[in-house]
């Protein structure tokens, strides 16, 4: 994007400098060209015209982003803060760094989301491109997306654990974002988003699809089943008797297995 400014003056320096404080920069860091050469009266009285200087000056979107900034925090009263860029590579993340730093960040980050909410629209207002703006204040972006997934990885185990959902409290893009990652990795649960532009907020809870785990009966079953050791006569057969059949003849006896060889189970061991 190209800024400009046309200065008049009596000489070309004096238009020059006129067209550069109204641009609000100096004058070596335009361009210009003369437009119109001074003429001096002729005579002393008659005739004569002023010098008329085009200056201009090539703004990037981060360039306008940050004075952008600077004019906001000034206006709120944060004067001694510092603003610092540093080029990313999918676009330019934009520091701030003083004492009044915590004025700026707001309860959860709020006021620092609305500060790069704005810079970004203006950045992207410089050339009808998206330009990627992100404002961040020591580790502050770090930290909260830290523990946005600790808190997501927790919900989802809760919710595998419980079969409850729970929903979050409203949160802006990116921040749903980082929970739903953190969700994904807990086999069993899932989250998605409910309500509408500020209201939206993510809901966690356990996956319908997921199979469900077995409790275990202790005894070895699961529950509502009898297990291997509920009854020394389970089964079909008691006491020699066989009664599906109804027959009560004895059944062919059953001499123990001694898988020992000539040394029974428990029996003893000479060496």
């Amino acid at each position: 994007m190209i800024k400009e400014a046309i200065g008049v003056g009596a000489t070309v320096d004096e238009a020059r400098e006129n067209a550069c404080k109204e641009l609000g920069v100096e004058t070596f860091e335009t361009e210009f060209e003369i437009l119109k050469m001074p003429e001096k009266k002729r005579l002393g009285l008659f005739g004569g015209s002023p010098a008329k200087v085009r200056v201009y000056i090539e703004v990037s979107p981060v360039e306008t982003a940050v004075e952008y900034l600077k004019n906001v925090l000034k206006a709120m009263g944060a004067e001694n803060l510092t603003v610092e860029k540093h080029d990313k590579e999918d676009g330019v993340e934009i520091s701030i760094e003083g004492e009044e730093v915590g004025y700026v960040i707001g309860r959860r980050g709020e006021t620092l989301d609305a500060l790069q909410y704005l810079t970004g629209l203006v950045a992207n207002h410089v050339d009808n491109n998206y330009y990627r703006i992100t404002l961040n204040t020591g580790n502050y972006r770090e930290k909260r997306e830290e523990t946005l997934a600790i808190l997501g990885r927790k919900l989802a185990f809760k919710a595998v654990k419980t079969g409850a959902k729970t929903s979050l409290e409203p949160m802006n893009p990116y921040e749903r974002r980082i929970i739903h990652t953190a969700v994904q990795k807990v086999n069993g649960a899932i989250s998605w988003s409910e309500g509408e532009n500020a209201a939206r907020h993510v809901v966690i809870g356990p996956d319908p699809k997921a199979p469900k785990p077995q409790r275990r009966n202790p005894r070895g079953g699961k529950f509502g089943q009898k297990g291997r050791y509920n009854n020394k006569f389970s089964g079909s057969k008691r006491d020699g008797y066989d009664k599906r059949s109804g027959d009560s003849k004895p059944l062919a006896e059953r001499k123990p297995i001694n898988e020992g060889g000539a040394t029974g189970l428990y029996g003893r061991i000479d060496k």
